[in-house]
């Protein structure tokens, strides 16, 4: 049997920071791929005032303990779910409002499914199940998986020039350039071993399983002109999860946190009060 981690040993793995109003409900945030907690920097003053605001690294990214790094477990995308779950349960958060970006949306998923009395809402953000379309279905996730060797080819070969290239499609808002420069950023100090493995769980997992799994009721945010989660994909999310609601943001891009903070904390909070 394994022993459960201690919190403090979970609060180092992950470099878990508490902010906001210490006794109101827990909103847990997960960031997506190649970036950290400080992603959401612009979006938590949204919600610090009446939440229990819970900020992690996944391992690998950010501040978290490198050496917890373990290729095996985090070959698939339940590795990081059980992190998500170790947090919840070494602070002892119930009822919590999941916010999930990108492929930590989908892990988001899979955590909830794995132990649905653990979070009251989800929050998907520009979640994609699958990226590569599926002829057999009519599934389109956007990329052909030409697109997607294509894709990883690039980044074993030149990991800092792929990140220069992906920041910016990914980001979208040509007009606002430092934003791409931003997610570039965050790109170049993820440890690029690590870059290549997490790319390739993130790019190559086919979840779409999952979404009939979970019960928990979820909000969808879908940005327009998202290269990396068309709309056809929050379609296919909001129409195979049994409880959720879809909302498509006046936004850009695949990080609307960052680019349309304000348009996406309204969104959420419309959401939460709707469906309490």
């Amino acid at each position: 049997m394994v022993e459960a981690l201690t919190a403090e040993a979970v609060a180092r793995r992950n470099n878990v920071t508490v902010l906001g109003r210490q006794d109101g409900p827990v909103m847990l945030f997960a960031h997506g791929y190649g970036c950290d907690q400080d992603v959401w920097r612009r979006l938590v003053p949204y919600f610090a005032d009446d939440y229990r605001v819970v900020l992690f690294d996944h391992v690998g990214a950010g501040h978290s303990d490198i050496e917890a790094y373990d290729r095996e477990k985090y070959g698939t995308l339940d590795g990081y779910a059980a992190d998500i779950l170790e947090i919840c349960a070494a602070f002892d958060l119930t009822d919590v409002v999941l916010v999930g970006h990108s492929v930590s949306a989908i892990i988001a998923l899979i955590a909830a499914a794995n132990e649905p009395e653990r979070f009251s809402r989800l929050v998907l953000v520009a979640p994609s199940p699958r990226y590569t379309n599926d002829a057999a279905d009519g599934y389109l996730g956007g990329f052909t998986q030409e697109d997607i060797d294509g894709l990883l080819a690039s980044l074993d070969s030149n990991y800092f020039a792929w990140a220069e290239a992906l920041a910016p499609m990914a980001m979208g808002n040509p007009d606002a350039p430092e934003y791409a420069e931003e997610l570039r950023s965050s790109f170049c100090r993820t440890n690029p071993a690590i870059a290549r493995h997490f790319a390739r769980v993130t790019f190559l997992s086919d979840s779409r399983y999952i979404l009939d799994r979970v019960r928990s009721d979820s909000l969808v945010l879908q940005c327009s002109d998202d290269l990396l989660a068309p709309t056809e994909v929050g379609s296919y999310v909001h129409r195979h999860l049994g409880h959720s609601s879809l909302v498509r943001l006046q936004a850009t891009g695949h990080c609307p946190h960052v680019s349309a903070p304000g348009a996406t904390a309204q969104a959420i909070r419309r959401y939460l009060r709707q469906r309490p």
